[in-house]
């Protein structure tokens, strides 16, 4: 074989040799196409997946909070059906969305999945809008309800007020009556007593307090044993007491004197003593005349020395 043979042979097998090259390598670079169209495919369907399964989400908790937030009235409504249709209903979705959520690849059984979904919560939505519709209608008829019972709660309360204003003017007519029962006593009067019952000027010298007052007439008092109580406080704030209690107000009050005496609805003195039994200083003593639980009368009375 000479050299021009031997160049055009080793040039053959070379031509073939890259030719077989090249063809392996296209091979190769279309395999390695194809495995990444089909993980960009695979990779979109599963996107797919997780876009369709948030978007079925969605809609079901739009679907739960728009049901909620008329939960509350469930119990007036006549056709309770729906509410159990709306739980069935509910309970299948939630079960194909915890299918769902737990692949994560889309494969033929996640679209049946898919697919089911889309109808269940299609029919969650006429439910809903069934169910919205009759609590509409049942606002509109508690509404004419409302203003029924408004207009008799009005009516109530001006009947109310007619009472309260009634017992008001009963209540004081009770009071104006027992007013008018109140015995009036006029020109009371504080008297220091020596030892020989005769007024002295010096306190200090007191044996007796004389207290006299003038009960005036009234026809509205009834007649019969009153009991008057006297109280007297000295200059110090103390009470001189020895004339037992009273009531007042529901309280017993201690008093310094009392006298009983026979009232005629007529014009009568009164005069009460008190023995002294302590030693009395010159100043402001307050005496205070009480009678069937009315503090009749109240005045001051300066004792000097």
């Amino acid at each position: 074989m000479n050299k021009n043979q031997k160049i055009i042979l080793y040039g053959g097998i070379a031509a073939v040799l890259c030719l077989v090259g090249l063809v392996v390598a296209l091979i190769v670079i279309n395999a390695n196409r194809t495995e990444q169209v089909n993980q960009a495919r695979e990779e979109t369907e599963n996107l797919r997946l997780a876009n369709d399964r948030l978007i079925l989400q969605n809609e079901f908790n739009q679907l739960n909070a728009d049901f909620s937030q008329y939960e509350d009235q469930q119990i007036y409504l006549k056709n309770d059906s729906l509410v159990q249709k709306y739980n069935e209903a509910r309970l299948k979705v939630e079960g194909l969305l915890s299918e769902l959520n737990q692949e994560k690849k889309s494969n033929a059984a996640n679209r049946q999945r898919i697919k089911q979904l889309e109808s269940e919560i299609a029919t969650l939505k006429n439910i809903v809008k069934h169910y919205l519709e009759e609590i509409k209608r049942l606002g509109e008829e508690n509404e004419g309800l409302k203003k029924e019972i408004q207009a008799v709660t009005e009516k109530n309360q001006q009947l109310s007020t007619q009472v309260t204003q009634a017992t008001t003017q009963n209540a004081e007519l009770t009071q104006t009556v027992k007013l008018a029962k109140k015995l009036n006593i006029t020109g009371l009067s504080l008297t220091a007593l020596n030892k020989k019952g005769k007024s002295e000027k010096n306190i200090t010298k007191a044996r007796q307090l004389s207290i006299h007052f003038t009960v005036s007439p009234n026809n509205t008092a009834s007649a019969g044993m009153k009991d008057f109580y006297v109280r007297i406080l000295t200059p110090e704030g103390s009470l001189l007491g020895g004339g037992g209690t009273f009531q007042m107000d529901g309280q017993a009050v201690a008093a310094t004197a009392h006298r009983q005496v026979e009232y005629a609805n007529e014009e009568m003195g009164v005069t009460i003593y008190w023995d002294v039994n302590t030693t009395l200083t010159p100043g402001d003593y307050l005496v205070e005349v009480f009678a069937d639980g009315y503090r009749l009368a109240s005045r001051h009375f300066t004792m000097k020395k």
